[in-house]
């Protein structure tokens, strides 16, 4: 039978083909307000109940429900998706269901995955799809009697060891297991590399639309843990988990297609191979880009791959810098292919949050008809402070403090993304970092202990 006549499955068809594959547990899964994943295992048998009406949580268990302690609203039921459901390879006799939030049996606006449900219907109002592609960057470790990281390879020690093949074949197992699960459960992986530092590490698939994306991502992420620890190693996507070393970050490639397929942004009589809606979403990226750190970039650590000036890591590709080029990895946006490249998230982030306010910010580039500043087709690690000043090229956040403050006052992508979720948000960052800020570091220490 052709895909696209093909009838959707019943919960009953689905139960049958899992439990001849094995399958004997489900895990009804969800993610909190920092994208982590959550959830319960429920046999195979209750399927049913996952679907409707769904498996219940104590709301305030999680983190950014705000629900209260007691009464109907108290309850948070994570409502699986049937066409979510998949088997994972990697943990024989399990199946993962994409879960989305409901309250007192009403959709949960606070739920991550429904807010960006929300900005996908935006797009779709306009016959519009987005495409995202997204580039894990990661760090493989073990961990020292203090809980710090200690690279996993001893022997992983070039001074440039981007594409080493003798360390990526030290690693190889646990890199051939996670490709392996992940193109089981339909991702296409169509290369893996050893990145900057030592330790490092990028693996690529296949771009999807938006939403099924931030869910893959989701089971990426469980994947590449699960298997990981089984070799007693710990994968970690910290944006900097090591100051001497470049950072992980998790670059998005962004296509838009209409309903016939047809690429939105590109157009190849432009200079820069964008059309104008293409200009328009730049735009508004750029012009949000200091609230859309407050996502991209939520933690403390975030700000350790940010850096404006000299960098302690050799060679590093983050952005510092509000700008964007043709192929120019150095600026916070690089335009390639007729698509667009935002080089400012790390995977720290919650994925559904940062497509959301992606979204949003494109969306306000063309509901606005906004214009980019002039591209910057030229390396800007190499400019002086003055250069931009001169260019009016102006610097991303460089502390969680500073995109807190600047998503406080973008009512623009508070209203897109929900002005409870972004409050709620707010609330939990927030006293992040002012714990933070009175916490005393071994930096700390050694600098001031004896001094003056």
């Amino acid at each position: 039978m052709d895909m696209a006549t093909k009838q959707p499955e019943t919960v009953e068809s689905v139960k049958a083909r899992l439990a001849a594959a094995g399958v004997h547990t489900v895990i009804a899964q969800f993610v909190d307000i920092h994208g982590s994943a959550k959830g319960k295992y429920i046999p195979l048998a209750h399927l049913d109940d996952i679907i409707a009406p769904g498996v219940g949580f104590a709301g305030p268990s999680i983190w950014g429900t705000g629900l209260p302690r007691s009464g109907p609203r108290s309850e948070y039921y994570g409502q699986g998706e049937l066409a979510t459901i998949q088997a994972l390879p990697w943990m024989p006799g399990y199946a993962r269901i994409v879960c989305d939030g409901v309250v007192n049996g009403e959709p949960f606006d606070n739920c991550s995955r429904r807010v960006l449900k929300r900005q996908v219907a935006r797009l779709a109002e306009r016959g519009w799809t987005l495409n995202v592609g997204i580039e894990p960057e990661f760090f493989l470790v073990t961990t020292d009697e203090n809980g710090r990281p200690v690279a996993c390879d001893e022997a992983d020690t070039l001074d440039k060891p981007s594409y080493d093949l003798k360390s990526l074949a030290r690693v190889s197992g646990v890199l051939h297991k996670l490709e392996t699960g992940l193109t089981e459960c339909g991702f296409d992986v169509f290369q893996i590399d050893h990145e900057d530092a030592s330790g490092q590490y990028e693996l690529n698939y296949h771009y999807s639309d938006a939403l099924s994306a931030a869910d893959r991502f989701i089971l990426f992420k469980m994947a590449a843990d699960h298997i990981a620890e089984e070799s007693g190693l710990t994968f970690t996507l910290m944006p900097k988990p090591f100051p001497d070393r470049p950072g992980s970050g998790l670059h998005l490639h962004l296509s838009l297609t209409d309903a016939s397929g047809k690429a939105v942004m590109a157009d190849k009589s432009d200079s820069h191979g964008l059309s104008q809606i293409g200009r328009q979403c730049i735009a508004g990226m750029l012009a949000h880009s200091p609230a859309l750190a407050a996502f991209h970039t939520p933690t403390v650590n975030s700000y350790k791959r940010l850096v404006i000036g000299r960098s302690l890591s050799g060679t590093t590709w983050a952005p510092a810098h509000i700008a964007w080029g043709n192929n120019n990895r150095t600026t916070v946006a690089r335009v390639v292919a007729g698509r667009l490249e935002f080089r400012l998230s790390d995977g720290s982030s919650n994925i559904y949050a940062v497509l959301a306010s992606t979204i949003a910010a494109m969306l306000d580039g063309v509901e606005k008809q906004l214009a980019p500043p002039a591209p910057i087709d030229e390396d800007i690690y190499e400019w002086e402070d003055a250069e931009f000043v001169k260019r009016d090229v102006n610097t991303l956040p460089q502390t969680l403090g500073e995109a807190l403050n600047a998503l406080t006052k973008d009512t623009v992508l508070a209203n897109a993304m929900g002005d409870d979720y972004v409050a709620e948000y707010l609330s939990i960052k927030k006293p992040e970092w002012i714990d933070f800020c009175r916490s005393v570091s071994d930096w700390e220490y050694q600098r001031n202990l004896t001094w003056p």
